[in-house]
């Protein structure tokens, strides 16, 4: 698994526009402070939270992909690279590690909301 130049700019492309979008909730635009906030979230942000899940998910289902895949390789004796072997394996394992850990901290959230009493 490569890491390209484009990659890395779009990473900060994009890190750069979420820090923008929480400074201007934070200073009163979009519904911040003081910009009418509504009781229900809209349908774009909730298509968003969907789709960020999705993403990471898949993500973390390619990393796994790629890992098994350089295990079988090596195996196989197509590749000498174990470094290259042993450094996916850890991607892949930290993806699950973490996906596993926002599992249980919604699973917390949700139980904590069903049991506050109405």
């Amino acid at each position: 698994m490569a890491i390209s130049v484009d990659n890395v700019l779009a990473l900060r492309q994009s890190i750069l526009q979420r820090n923008n979008a929480l400074k201007d909730v934070s200073n009163g635009a979009a519904g911040g402070i003081g910009g009418g906030v509504s009781g229900a979230p809209d349908q774009a942000g909730k298509a968003d939270f969907t789709q960020a899940l999705k993403s990471a998910i898949n993500g973390v289902n390619d990393l796994q992909t790629q890992a098994g895949d350089a295990a079988a390789a090596y195996e196989r004796g197509d590749t000498t690279d174990i470094a290259g072997v042993m450094l996916a394996k850890q991607q892949a394992s930290i993806g699950f590690e973490t996906t596993l850990q926002v599992r249980n901290k919604l699973l917390s959230a949700y139980k904590d909301i069903m049991s506050m009493p109405v």
